[in-house]
Parts: C-alpha cells; sequence; structure tokens
C-alpha cells in the first residue's frame, strides 16, 4: 500500500492517546472510525475530542472550520465489525498489556481488509512480540505517538525484521501527512529513543520517592528549576495517567525478577491506580486537576 491509498483510519482504543491521535488524522483529512468496548468510554472520548478541539481554537492553532470539518470526519462505534470496514490503517491504542494487544490485533486481522496497515502504539513492548498475531506480520509496525499529539509532533516509526520497507516508508510518509516528525528507527528497541530516555528518568524519580529520599513536589522542583521544564517528572506522569504509568513499571517488574526496586515501584504506583487517582483524567493524582500546584506562581521557589 502506498500513503496516497490510506483514507480511512481505525483506532483501536477510546483513551487519552487514541483521542488525540484520532483528532489529529481527522485535523488532516482522514477519515477516522474510533472504537472501544466500552460505549461509555467512546461517549467520554467525544466530549474530551471536542474539549481539545476548543482549545486550539481559542489558543489560534486551528480555525473553526478545521475543528468541525475535523469533527465531522470522526465516527464512533463499539461494533468492531463496523470499525473494520474499509480500514486502510488501523492503530492500536490500548494498554500496555501484550496479551490485552496481540488479542486485539488477532481480532481485528480477522475483520479488516488485507491491505490494512497495521500499527501499535504501544511504548515500550516491540512490534515483533505482537506481529505473530496476525496473518499479516510483514504489514505490522510500531507507530508511536507522544502527549500533547498536536504539540509533542514527533511519531517514532519501529518496524520489526518481517515489515516490508514499504509498510515502513508509508507509515513514515502518513506520520508526515498528520504533522508528525518521523523518527524511523534502524533496529527494534524497548522505549524507542525519547521514552528510553524518558522511561529512565521517571524510573529514579519514582524510586527516589517511594525510598522516601525526598517529596514528590521537591524532586519535581528540582528538575523544573534546572532543566526549566513546565512541568517535573510527577506532573508528567500525570498528563500520561498513573495508571499506565504502574501496567508499564508492573510488566517490567515481572519480566525482570531479579528486580526487587521495580516491584517497589510498582506497588508505589498501584496505591494510587486502587485510590483512582490517576491523574489530570481523574482531576487528582501527585497533584489535583484543575489546579494543580507546579503551575502555580513560586512553586519551583518552593513558595508555590
Amino acid at each position: 500500500m502506498q500513503v496516497d491509498e490510506i483514507r480511512r483510519v481505525v483506532i483501536v482504543g477510546a483513551g487519552t492517546m487514541g483521542q488525540q491521535i484520532a483528532f489529529q488524522c481527522a485535523g488532516h483529512g482522514f477519515e477516522v472510525a474510533m472504537y472501544d468496548l466500552a460505549t461509555a468510554a467512546l461517549e467520554l472520548a467525544g466530549e474530551r475530542i471536542d474539549t481539545y478541539a476548543q482549545g486550539l481554537v481559542s489558543d489560534g492553532a486551528i480555525g473553526a472550520e478545521l475543528k468541525q470539518s475535523a469533527l465531522e470526519r470522526i465516527s464512533s462505534t463499539a461494533d468492531a465489525d463496523a470499525a473494520a470496514t474499509d480500514a486502510d490503517l488501523l492503530v492500536e491504542a490500548v494498554p500496555e498489556d501484550p496479551k490485552l494487544k496481540r488479542r486485539v490485533l488477532a481480532q481485528f486481522d480477522a475483520l479488516c481488509p488485507p491491505r490494512a496497515i497495521f500499527t501499535t502504539n504501544t511504548s515500550t513492548l516491540l512490534p515483533s512480540q505482537l506481529a505473530s498475531a496476525t496473518k499479516r506480520p510483514n504489514r505490522v509496525i510500531a507507530l508511536h505517538f507522544h502527549l500533547p499529539v498536536w504539540v509533542s509532533n514527533v511519531a517514532d516509526v519501529m518496524p520489526h525484521g518481517g515489515t516490508t520497507p514499504e509498510v515502513t516508508e508509508a507509515v513514515r510518509e502518513f506520520a508526515r501527512r498528520i504533522g508528525q516528525v518521523p523518527i524511523v528507527l534502524e533496529r527494534e528497541h524497548h522505549g524507542y529513543v525519547f521514552n528510553a530516555i524518558y522511561s529512565a528518568m521517571n524510573r529514579e524519580a519514582i524510586t527516589l520517592a517511594e525510598r522516601g529520599v525526598a517529596s514528590i513536589e521537591d524532586i519535581d522542583r528540582a528538575w523544573m528549576g534546572v532543566a526549566k521544564a513546565p512541568t517535573g517528572p510527577f506532573g508528567a506522569l500525570d498528563l500520561v495517567g498513573i495508571d499506565t504509568a504502574w501496567t508499564i513499571t508492573d510488566y517490567w517488574a515481572r519480566k525482570l525478577l531479579f528486580s526487587r526496586q521495580l516491584r517497589r515501584n510498582a506497588t508505589f504506583l498501584k496505591a494510587y491506580v486502587d485510590r483512582g487517582e490517576l491523574g489530570v483524567k481523574t482531576g487528582k493524582g501527585f497533584y489535583t486537576y484543575p489546579d494543580p500546584a507546579f503551575a502555580r506562581p513560586g512553586f519551583v521557589e518552593g513558595a508555590g
């Protein structure tokens, strides 16, 4: 498949990442079908996409007409057959669970046209771990986005050994056409480029908090003060979702059995998950929203 043949994009998973990818694709002229098992999740996704879009209009990033035309190109469904109809490119954006991802890819492999390219937005897994769940492993590739998609517009394109060069090139060009800067990896690597570095920072930040070395606020102050960044590690984790951070940490804690600290870090994060404190999307995580302490004047200086 050539990039010009990609017209209809299927997003599997209506969470934060799926919502933002959906609007990014629709905003650049692609028809988008967003699928999720839960009707309530789709309804919430529609509300959040509208909020994202209105925010971009208010900021002057897009016009009201583009917002409206983009929203009209997005459809939502809890019917997998309907979502898969005439799919040219599928974006898997379900939680970071390899068994779940393989199950979803196998399900849609049986429903989507043979021509469709399958991409996974996995943060830490490899496409080679998932491709064999389909009968089209040569058309499976990782296409990973960063939040918020329209600001952190770098997309990782990571083929596995069996991905055809034509698919890699089509996905690279697709990323460009939806306003992303594609970073094509020469070989598979857990976490791509940015995430590999970012994950190491998160691991160390969580370790510092779990061991009681410093408070969450002071850890963020240290990062914000030196790097002159708008958020620290924990403020950023609230945006990503503490449940996502826990899923990734727990996966590697179980995979790397010798890592006692990773298991402790997973337990630390799980306490927030169990309380329903997942970050921005629930209004509370390491900070309380919509007015987090780290965004207040004087926070870095210790007065916020």
